[in-house]
């Protein structure tokens, strides 16, 4: 029977962080997978690890030192950083009025408020009802499809740390972990299962009311122009909850509550990433349901682009790629991290957060496992 200090189950990027986690202690880990590569939540977001905006306190925290880990991961793998930075533009008076807030309190440490004619200089084809925008020079972006797969590669070439693809776990008994093709011993076990969490604890789901959140994207044509970050518009300030939080949010809920009925009853706000090749991820929207809804609807893409066109003045994109992701959504936010049993816990981060905090939340969990 193999023995390893730290056996992990899932290698989306909750179960890679805490590989990593663990590797940097000089743990002998092993990290379980029940698909070929990593193939769901983890590979079908934006690759984009937000800070501002975050919800002040441990989620913020946890995104700053999981920005640090980024940049020597992405330094030591290879991984290539698109975009540095967000940009928010307001399209509303109550838009900037939470902007103007946010800066002026702690949390917007670093950032910088443009006017509307700053912003229609830096931001490319923008529209010119603009009324202003923070820049933030916290964010990072890469291709989370390519990303997953060099940081996997790293770990096992570099860390040394043991991959076992189409496997998969069966159930843990104390040390041991039962998979498909037999069994590992483990000092200690962190099962990373993403949405499925009932997989391996039906009763802790059924307890936090565990489900899934379903994303529409889809990648556009390269527009001819390179933007300086990471964009959102106003939709996203009730999304993020550093932003929702200020005093004047009151005001931009009720103005979008009144424009924007649809956005808001599909969980849509406009997210516009850049890759290497000048190609425009965009999205999303939000729906939940206790099992993953594998249909997409003509109407909620139309709703995100149709936020796209209001803010930049583009010809009707040419859409390359459309996909759905899922992350886990429950009771128990931002993550739910549970010891099911001795030296056994089970992560999930349950507020599409992911990618943003993952990193320190594995390294709070390996301290808390090993001292």
């Amino acid at each position: 029977m193999a023995s390893f200090d730290l056996v992990v189950v899932g290698a989306g990027i909750v179960g890679l962080a805490h590989a990593l986690a663990g590797a940097r202690r000089g743990l002998r880990v092993a990290v379980l997978e029940r698909d070929a590569r990593p193939s769901s939540a983890s590979v079908r977001n934006f690759g984009f690890v937000t800070v501002s905006g975050q919800d002040g306190g441990a989620t913020r925290r946890r995104a700053l030192r999981s920005r640090e880990v980024w940049l020597e991961v992405a330094r030591d793998a290879g991984i290539e950083l698109h975009q540095r930075g967000a940009v928010v533009v307001a399209r509303r008076s109550a838009a900037l009025a939470v902007l103007e807030e946010f800066a002026h309190g702690d949390m917007g440490t670093g950032c910088e408020l443009w006017d509307a004619a700053a912003t229609r200089e830096r931001l490319p084809r923008v529209n010119t009802h603009v009324l202003g925008a923070l820049w933030s020079p916290h964010e990072l972006r890469m291709e989370a499809r390519d990303a997953l797969p060099q940081i996997v590669r790293w770990l096992g070439e570099r860390l040394g740390v043991v991959f076992a693809w189409d496997t998969m776990a069966l159930g843990v008994d104390g040390p041991r972990v039962h998979h498909a093709a037999g069994t590992l011993e483990a000092d200690a076990v962190v099962l990373a299962p993403g949405a499925a969490i009932a997989t391996f604890a039906p009763a802790l789901a059924r307890r936090v009311n565990a489900r899934h959140c379903k994303l529409q994207m889809m990648r556009l044509a390269p527009p001819g122009f390179r933007l300086p970050g990471v964009v959102m518009t106003d939709l996203s300030l009730l999304r993020y909850e550093g932003f929702a939080a200020q005093p004047s949010a009151a005001r931009l809920r009720l103005e979008l509550a009144h424009e924007c009925e649809r956005e808001l009853a599909g969980g849509v706000h406009l997210i516009v990433a850049q890759g290497g090749d000048g190609s425009l991820v965009v999205g999303d929207s939000h729906h939940y349901a206790d099992v993953p809804d594998p249909f997409a609807s003509s109407e909620v893409d139309d709703l995100i682009l149709g936020e796209l066109r209001a803010l930049f003045g583009l010809p009707a994109p040419q859409v390359l790629e459309r996909w759905l992701g899922y992350y886990p959504v429950a009771d128990v936010r931002p993550v739910l991290s549970e010891s099911l049993a001795a030296r056994v816990r089970l992560v999930s981060v349950t507020s599409g957060t992911g990618m943003s905090t993952a990193f320190a939340i594995g390294e709070e969990t390996i301290a808390e496992l090993f001292g």
